[in-house]
């Protein structure tokens, strides 16, 4: 499937295409792009270079990007573009929250589409990359075909609270652990006992806060769960790098500390901004980080979108349902932006 062409016709394309998405297409271009503060952005090109461009912003704050990720679009219609937020991936320096707010990420990809020389561009976010999707587009919403969001995520404070107690209702084992990573004095605030384990520079303080919030989010991310990875390694002293899983607990502590640094309400309250433009929303029904309401309300305040709640699916992107859901919104999509790259009536 590696050897599917990246060009041709949208209809050759289409044969290529099978239950777990688009074959991967090579990279055209990619490189480190100096955002000030001290960061530098990686980024990738796939697909089809004169194609419709579109953006894909990953989840956490903290996940990255993979190559998966761009299985979910078509390489003969689309230009794929997608690049690891600050603090994320194999952006530098890796896992830092210094001058890393929303302000700053949006301000990213308006440097990044100028770098790339895109005019507009397709919004793909899914939990926290909808959240920046609608952030970005209510800010520069000229700059903007349209939005494929799933999971979404408003970084308010009832959705935090949430994250920090509701869903260990449901993995009560996850949870315990997540719990037991801090001493029993400083459970009475775990969002902000978690910021300062997660912030400090000793690997043997953050190293199992990390890894206790990566572990449990991760319970909870899918419809039917993985075995939890149980206990942390025996030791965290730094001598083996940097660890995986710390960008995303500390970017997404960091991000809940500071309600999204938002005011609350405000991706709602700004939807007024954008709701010309076309949006479809996936939603798994038993989505556990990001439980349906928030879909529910963004639907609601934007009456020219469509939500799609997939039954059988639960928060992560890569579930069957939810995979089955998002390329027929990239397909959509495809179809209803003219040659030009702008929108059918």
């Amino acid at each position: 499937m590696s050897d599917a062409p990246s060009g041709g016709s949208p209809a050759s394309a289409a044969m290529f295409l099978t239950e777990t998405g688009y074959p991967d297409s090579p990279t055209l271009a990619s490189g480190l792009l100096d955002v000030g503060d001290g960061h530098h952005l990686y980024w990738e090109v796939a697909g089809n270079p004169s194609g419709i461009p579109v953006v894909f912003l990953h989840g956490g704050p903290g996940a990255g990007f993979s190559t998966v990720h761009r299985r979910f679009f078509d390489p003969a219609r689309y230009r794929i573009i997608l690049f690891d937020q600050r603090g994320s991936g194999r952006s530098r320096p890796y896992a830092s929250i210094a001058h890393n707010t929303t302000a700053h990420l949006v301000a990213d990809l308006e440097i990044l589409r100028c770098h790339l020389g895109v005019d507009h561009w397709l919004l793909f976010g899914g939990s926290w990359g909808s959240t920046l999707a609608l952030a970005y587009g209510q800010a520069h919403p000229e700059r903007v075909l349209g939005f494929v969001l799933r999971g979404v995520f408003l970084c308010q404070q009832h959705e935090i609270d949430w994250f920090l107690t509701g869903m260990g209702k449901f993995h009560p084992e996850s949870y315990q652990q997540f719990l037991a990573a801090l001493p029993p004095v400083e459970r009475g605030d775990l969002l902000t006992a978690y910021y300062h384990r997660l912030s400090h520079q000793d690997p043997r303080i953050h190293g199992p806060a990390a890894y206790a919030w990566a572990s449990h989010e991760d319970a909870c991310a899918r419809l039917h769960s993985q075995p939890h990875a149980g206990p942390p390694p025996a030791a965290f002293d730094g001598q083996r790098g940097p660890l995986p899983f710390l960008a995303i607990a500390r970017l997404e502590a960091h991000y809940m500390v500071h309600r999204g640094f938002m005011a609350e309400g405000a991706l709602l309250a700004g939807l007024g901004r954008i709701n010309h433009l076309p949006c479809i929303i996936l939603q798994g029904r038993h989505d556990l980080v990001c439980p349906p309401e928030t879909a529910w309300a963004v639907h609601q305040g934007w009456p020219g979108s469509t939500l799609t709640i997939i039954p059988d699916a639960g928060h992560s992107a890569l579930e069957p349902g939810i995979r089955r859901g998002l390329l027929h919104a990239t397909a959509t999509m495809a179809e209803r932006i003219q040659p030009g790259h702008g929108m059918t009536p």
